[in-house]
């Protein structure tokens, strides 16, 4: 089941906003690293992911304190294609399934 309605278009970020809503959905996870600055993190999030600056640094900040966090989420082949994005970009993501 989705709530998202088919056919209409919506922003990438609005769609994995949506989707954290649904049991047993995918979620992309980037952890912290001893490597990468905390301004490259966030304008990662934004350029690939289409998040505010607010959001992305947001995001950002969880990685650095809390070690990870949820960045994306929704299908197994939309997170696959993110993580794969993200350790592009030099940053060390899981897939993760979350529990119905």
């Amino acid at each position: 089941m989705s709530i998202v309605e088919p056919g209409t278009e919506y922003a990438p970020s609005a769609v994995a906003q949506l989707d954290r809503v649904l049991p047993g959905q995918w979620n992309t996870v980037v952890w912290n690293d001893a490597v990468n600055l905390m301004s490259y993190v966030t304008w990662v999030f934004k350029t690939y992911f289409g998040y505010s600056h607010e959001r992305a640094e947001h995001l950002m900040k969880e990685v650095h304190f809390k070690g990870r966090a949820v960045v994306s989420a929704g299908t197994r082949e939309q997170m696959e294609a993110d993580v794969l994005a993200m350790s592009e970009y030099g940053l060390w993501a899981t897939l993760e399934q979350e529990a119905d």
